[in-house]
């Protein structure tokens, strides 16, 4: 049986949180990886902190959506890090997605489909005339002609979208037994059938190791 892959989402600016994080979140019966967003890697000592880092899978979360030009130098100017995945959001368009993923390196790019803080209604407030399933299929396709390297989608979406993506699935919006933040498409971690599962708060609130003990056991 393969072990659960897990990015842990270090939602925070305190590079002494992140420590404890990464300290107390060993396990054998778990492969980790790291999830660094805008918050972090906006902070004074984020970035430097990357830098630092060794033998760890880092995700660097930055969904980037802006025009060719300006994506392509963000992703060239990332490159000195060493991380392992980078966020750009599928609605940057097909042009966007392609350039990125050629210029990407060794860095894996991974297409961001709809966020799972959205639901159905949502997307009717924004103007889209999809439901979310419709939009996150259509949103896979164009990933697989840009021939990025993994996906993000919601649990609900996971198995619509790999009959169209064949590469990596990567699905935040888990949790650890009942408990939900502010996810409006989420479900328990041992219903999600991907690749890697994104959990934050439910890891990081509290005792970590306890944590990762309890995500251990739900996930056998």
């Amino acid at each position: 049986m393969k072990k659960p892959k897990i990015f842990i989402a270090c939602d925070t600016t305190n590079l002494t949180k992140v420590k404890k994080i990464i300290n107390h979140s060993k396990t054998k019966r778990i492969k980790i990886g790291y999830k660094f967003g805008l918050e972090f890697m906006n902070s004074k000592n984020g970035r430097r902190f990357i830098t630092t880092l060794r033998n760890k899978i880092i995700f660097i979360d930055l969904k980037l959506n802006d025009t060719v030009n300006t994506m392509l130098s963000t992703v060239k100017a990332l490159r000195d890090l060493k991380i392992n995945y980078l966020t750009v959001h599928i609605s940057s368009g097909l042009a966007a997605l392609k350039a990125v993923k050629k210029v990407s390196g060794k860095i894996k790019i991974i297409g961001v489909t709809t966020l799972t803080s959205l639901n159905n209604s949502d997307l009717k407030l924004i103007g889209y005339n999809k439901t979310v399933k419709s939009l996150v299929t259509h949103q896979a396709k164009l990933a697989k002609k840009a021939a990025l390297d993994a996906l993000v989608c919601s649990p609900y979406e996971v198995s619509a979208v790999k009959k169209i993506f064949k590469k990596e699935i990567i699905t935040p919006g888990v949790q650890i037994g009942k408990r939900n933040y502010d996810q409006k498409r989420s479900m328990e971690a041992k219903k999600v059938k991907s690749d890697w599962l994104v959990i934050g708060r439910a890891i990081t609130r509290g005792n970590i190791k306890k944590n990762i003990q309890n995500l251990a056991k739900e996930l056998r």
